[in-house]
C-alpha cells in the first residue's frame, strides 16, 4: 500500500482533532474551534476512503482464503475482480488526497484581464472574457468586486482587474492566467474576413500582511483624479491612488471607488497579490530543474486558449480539449474545462510522485 505510515498518522490525528473538538475548553476558544472544525473537514474525507481501503482489503484476503474451500471457491474467484478494481480505484484517490496541496487553493483572487494584440477587437475579448469569469462567478456563489478599469472608446476594456471571493476560488481558475486567443469577423469589418486577437488573463491568490510586508518607505503614492463615468464626482475629488512600489517598479491604479481610503485599501490588496506572484514564479523557477512538471506555475507566455466564433468551437491548447459549445462557455459554463485541467495537472503530479 502507498505510504501507509502517513495514513496511519493521518488516522491518528484526526481521532485526536475529534477529541479535541469535545473539550469544553476548545469549544470556548473560538479562534480555536474554527481551525480545529477546519482541519477535520480537511481530513475527513481522506480518513474515510482510507477506512473503505481497509474494508476493501480485507475482503480480499478473505475471498482470497476462500479460493481453497470447494464449496465457496466459485463465488470467491467471480466476487475478487470487481473487489480488487474497487480497491485499485481506492488507491488512486489515496494518493491524490496525500499529494501536497495547494496553500492556496482556498484562497480569494485577484482577476487582471489585459487587452493585447487587436487593438479595439481585443478590448471587446477583455470584456467578453470578464462577463464570461462574472457569471462563472456567480453560478458557483461567489462575490466580484471591480478594482479598477480602463474603458476603450469603442467598448470593452483595455484592462480590468477585479476581486473574485468565496469558497475555493483560487482551485478553481488557477490554470486561466495565460494568453487567450479570439477569431472571429469584427462588427466593423466589412468583407466578412476573420480576425484574430488576444487578452492575457492573471490569476492571483490574495495574500495578507503576514505573508507580503511592504515597507511604506518603499512605496510612493500619487492622488489623482478619477477618469471615466462618475458624473461631477470625478471631476472634484482626487479619490484614485496610484502606488508604485519602488524596488521593483510594480505600479497598481485604482479609481473604482469614490473614498480614497477604500481605493488604497483595494490597490494595496493588488500590490501585495503581485509581490507574492513574483516571489511564487521564482521559487519556481528555481526548483523547475529539478522537477518533471510545474504543476500551476501561472506562466503567461504562451498561448493557452482559442475561442473560435464562426466554428462555435473552443480549444484549450495545454490538454488538447476542443469544445463545440463556444456560446454556453462564453455564457460562463466553464466546468468541463476546469474540471479536464484539473484532472490533467493531478495526473501529472502523480506521475511524478511515482517517479
Amino acid at each position: 500500500m502507498y505510504n501507509i505510515e502517513k495514513l496511519e498518522e493521518v488516522v491518528d490525528r484526526f481521532r485526536e482533532v475529534e477529541g479535541l473538538l469535545s473539550d469544553p475548553k476548545i469549544t470556548s476558544d473560538q479562534k480555536s474551534y474554527r481551525a480545529l472544525t477546519k482541519e477535520r473537514a480537511s481530513l475527513s474525507e481522506l480518513v474515510d476512503v482510507y477506512a473503505d481501503y481497509c474494508r476493501v482489503a480485507a475482503e480480499i484476503e478473505g475471498h482470497r482464503e476462500l479460493l481453497h474451500d470447494p464449496e465457496l471457491a466459485a463465488i470467491a474467484k467471480e466476487e475478487l475482480p470487481g473487489l480488487e478494481a474497487h480497491q485499485a480505484e481506492q488507491v488512486v484517490k489515496l494518493k491524490q488526497l496525500l499529494r501536497p496541496k495547494d496553500p492556496n487553493d482556498e484562497k480569494n483572487i485577484i482577476l487582471e484581464i489585459r487587452a493585447g494584440t487587436g487593438g479595439d477587437e481585443a478590448a471587446l475579448f477583455a470584456g467578453s472574457l470578464f462577463r464570461m469569469y462574472s457569471r462563472y462567478a456567480e453560478n458557483n456563489g461567489w462575490k466580484v468586486e471591480l478594482i479598477s478599469v480602463a474603458e476603450s472608446e469603442t467598448g470593452g476594456f483595455k484592462e480590468v482587474i477585479a476581486m473574485i471571493s468565496g469558497k475555493n476560488v483560487y482551485s478553481r481558475l488557477k490554470f486561466e492566467s495565460g494568453t487567450h486567443r479570439v477569431q472571429r469577423v469584427p462588427e466593423t469589418e466589412s468583407q466578412g474576413r476573420i480576425h484574430t486577437s488576444a487578452c492575457t488573463v492573471a490569476v492571483l491568490p490574495e495574500v495578507d500582511d503576514v505573508e507580503i510586508t511592504i515597507d511604506p518607505g518603499d512605496l510612493r503614492v500619487d492622488l489623482f483624479r478619477s477618469s471615466g463615468a462618475g458624473g461631477q464626482h470625478v471631476n472634484k475629488t482626487e479619490s484614485a491612488i496610484r502606488l508604485t512600489h519602488i524596488p521593483t517598479g510594480l505600479v497598481v491604479s485604482c479609481q473604482d471607488g469614490k473614498s480614497q481610503h477604500k481605493n488604497k485599501a483595494k490597490a494595496m490588496q493588488v500590490m501585495q497579490s503581485r509581490l507574492y506572484d513574483r516571489m511564487l514564479a521564482e521559487q519556481q523557477s528555481e526548483q523547475a530543474a529539478d522537477r518533471k512538471s510545474q504543476v500551476g506555475s501561472g506562466d503567461r507566455s504562451g498561448r493557452i486558449r482559442t475561442y473560435n466564433f464562426p466554428q462555435g468551437r473552443c480549444t484549450d491548447h495545454r490538454i488538447g480539449l476542443t469544445l463545440y459549445k463556444l456560446e454556453a462557455i462564453m455564457q460562463g459554463e466553464l466546468d468541463e474545462i476546469i474540471e479536464s485541467l484539473l484532472t490533467h495537472y493531478q495526473s501529472e503530479a502523480l506521475a511524478g510522485q511515482e517517479a
